[in-house]
């Protein structure tokens, strides 16, 4: 099966904080598809999505979801998905849901051998039940500083915040806790920012160039990873030769262990000694025009279209995986 007329599905929008992000994700892959020679229709997560899939099932070849925020990311659609027998770009739900959740993508990557901050996994009614004040004092004494507090599920670092001494803890939390139910609290590695993409078309996950930030304003939030000119990129990142091999091996190392397929990123922090950090693993990537999966096709000299149709006729290929799923499948 080749793209040329292939009918694609892209999933766009939604209604997480990240609404804004999908549908620009949304615009360039179907512009990319489109290009390609596939046939794409762009469509909502709303009430009538099921009932339109189910419709039109038997003329869609694949489905692409680019829902970023838990609709999206955490696993839940790509059962749905399954359970309709249509073929999707994208990883099974488990191994989804588990990097979704950071605390769960931490611990399987240091199993795995890699290389994470020091952390600690909090949920709101630990600070309800305990007393906030307590319990901020014990983070300050098992968390060094300087730190990040993050909630514990999300992306476009929405929510985030870097701490510098236990003053800053009570702010940092009300921050994280707009976002979700758990917060994540770990050591800040100082150092240089960099994310690799990994994709797989068919034989087997291979990586690009990784990807380096400098944002302007010191800190890689949502304002410096959407808004164009707040953030520097370096496609390659400027990294010693031995450090870049290192940071794909370990970023496939991250892929494999979690699971994922078709098409991540994952994310880390190189320290002055050359150490990547792991952070955490995007199942799906944000795909604008100031993302950086498409600056490290770039960088590679890839053909973003052509990358985009192998990916979406493999998943087609590949066909619907079966509703029925264990963890050992992930």
């Amino acid at each position: 099966m080749t793209i040329q007329g292939q009918h694609v599905v892209i999933l766009s929008g939604g209604i997480s904080h990240e609404r804004d992000v999908s549908l620009r994700s949304g615009r360039r892959v179907a512009d990319a598809l489109t290009r390609a020679g596939a046939n794409v229709t762009v469509r909502e997560p709303d009430q009538q999505l099921l009932p339109w899939l189910l419709e039109h099932r038997e003329d869609i070849d694949v489905v692409w979801p680019l829902l970023h925020g838990a609709s999206g990311e955490n696993g839940a659609l790509y059962s749905l998905l399954r359970a309709v027998g249509l073929p999707y770009v994208g990883a099974r739900p488990t191994a989804a849901k588990l990097a979704w959740n950071k605390a769960t993508a931490k611990a399987i990557a240091k199993r795995a051998g890699l290389t994470t901050p020091q952390s600690i996994v909090l949920p709101n009614e630990t600070f309800r039940e305990l007393g906030a004040t307590s319990v901020i004092q014990a983070i300050a004494l098992g968390v060094d500083f300087p730190a990040v507090v993050k909630p514990t599920e999300g992306g476009s670092a929405q929510g985030v915040s870097f701490v510098n001494d236990i003053s800053e803890f009570g702010r940092a939390l009300v921050t994280a806790f707009t976002y979700g139910d758990s917060v994540l609290i770990e050591k800040r590695v100082i150092g240089t920012e960099v994310t690799v993409g990994v994709l797989d078309h068919g034989d087997g996950p291979f990586t690009v160039p990784a990807v380096e930030v400098e944002p302007r304003g010191g800190v890689y939030d949502y304002a410096a990873r959407y808004n164009a000119g707040e953030t520097t990129f370096y496609a390659p990142a400027r990294l010693a030769e031995d450090v870049a091999e290192r940071v794909a091996e370990q970023a496939l190392l991250a892929y494999e262990a979690i699971g994922l397929a078709d098409l991540a990123r994952i994310d880390f922090i190189v320290d002055e000694d050359g150490t990547p950090w792991f952070l955490e693993a995007d199942p799906i990537p944000g795909m604008t025009e100031t993302s950086l999966v498409p600056l490290a096709l770039e960088a590679a000299g890839l053909e973003v279209p052509e990358v985009y149709a192998k990916l979406a006729t493999h998943a087609a290929n590949r066909g619907a995986r079966t509703s029925v799923e264990t963890v050992a499948e992930a």
